[in-house]
């Protein structure tokens, strides 16, 4: 049985599509300091078919209404991302907490937009980077910031696979679709170049400067061969580590995501699975001090219950925040807009520098 806290933070889920249906809907119904409090999405048969599986208290077509529930106090924005800005903006206006998919946004300006605007507000706002709560990244993180010293070097790297699916179709529910759920205009997941540096490098440089830092500026490259997209990276951050990393979308071998960091008394290494496994990451911190290693082994790893967790902590209890904030969101938009363009140019790019979108 899940042992639940006494007094719960109630959220509304607006969007009802795959990754609703995947991960966060079943999410906050396990989070022990949170409440499904309603759903919503213009889709009246995925409501209804949503509402029958995890029995939310009430339900909603009209994003105003659900913005209105005085009983609804934070709002998970789990649809498309040409979306995040609009519906993430109003949930603001309306004075609710939100955690937002990632990414934040889809350009520089609409990142900056929503942090003027949340400006002063006491809101908090938080972007979906669950990978920052794979208990062997948390080791990693606290390591790093309690033994491993000043950093020298980091290495980061995510691979997505040509046989995700294979793993991916067997772990998650089949998901449920609607002739009548709203879609963006055009067909944005066509522009693979864009849509595989927005959805996976979004991963990769929150990753970078969660355990190497901020960024200061970038030089990249980018191959396209055999259906295939390789950009490679230089990082300057801005305590003076150098950084490198390597998104491949996608590889003919296993999906791969790890990094590894040296310092001046040790180093880390890790190797993360997929989420959907819900297993820790492979991670290891040597101490050169002691000579010994840290792992972790037999923790909570459901990453999307445990981000909601930390997400209603802050909210209801005042927790420093653990995820992403707009700031670390702002620098992740600017890094994968600096990694596009460089690997246009040829030059390096400094992130201060950068506008506009990927």
């Amino acid at each position: 049985m899940i042992a639940r806290d006494a007094r719960r933070l109630r959220i509304g889920v607006l969007g009802c599509g795959p990754i609703a249906q995947i991960a966060h809907l079943e999410a906050c119904r396990k989070a022990r300091n949170a409440e499904l409090r309603a759903i919503c999405d213009v889709a009246e048969d995925l409501v209804e078919r949503m509402a029958a599986v995890h029995q939310p208290a009430r339900t909603y077509r009209d994003y105003d209404a659900m913005l209105a529930d005085p009983d609804v106090e934070a709002i998970l924005v789990a649809i498309a991302d040409q979306f995040h800005f609009e519906m993430t903006l109003r949930a603001i206006d309306a004075g609710k907490h939100v955690l937002v998919e990632k990414p934040l946004g889809t350009t520089v300006e609409e990142c900056l937009a929503l942090r003027d605007r949340a400006a002063g507000t006491g809101l908090v706002i938080q972007v979906g980077n669950n990978r920052r709560f794979d208990p062997g990244v948390e080791l990693a993180r606290r390591f790093i910031r309690e033994e491993l010293g000043e950093r020298i070097a980091l290495k980061a790297w995510y691979y997505d696979s040509v046989f995700r699916y294979k793993m991916t179709d067997n772990l998650q529910p089949i998901p449920i679709s609607s002739a009548h759920a709203r879609r963006p205009e055009g067909h944005p997941k066509s522009d693979r170049r864009r849509y595989f540096l927005l959805t996976h490098g979004s991963h990769l440089v929150d990753m970078a400067a969660l355990l190497g830092g901020p960024i200061t500026s970038v030089r990249a490259r980018l191959s396209v061969r055999f259906d295939s997209y390789c950009w490679f990276a230089s990082l300057d951050h801005e305590d003076g580590t150098l950084g490198h990393i390597d998104l491949q979308v996608p590889i003919r071998g296993d999906f791969q995501e790890g990094f590894q960091v040296y310092g001046e008394h040790g180093s880390v290494s890790g190797r993360l699975h997929l989420p959907w496994f819900h297993k820790a990451g492979e991670v290891e911190c040597f101490s050169a001090r002691d000579r010994r290693y840290q792992r972790v082994l037999g923790e909570d790893a459901h990453t999307y219950k445990r981000q909601i967790e930390a997400f209603a902590a802050t909210i209801l209890d005042g927790v420093p925040q653990a995820g992403a904030n707009l700031d670390y969101c702002l620098a992740a938009m600017r890094a994968m807009a600096a990694i596009a363009r460089s690997a246009k140019t040829g030059e390096a790019v400094r992130l201060a520098d950068v506008k506009g979108g990927v």
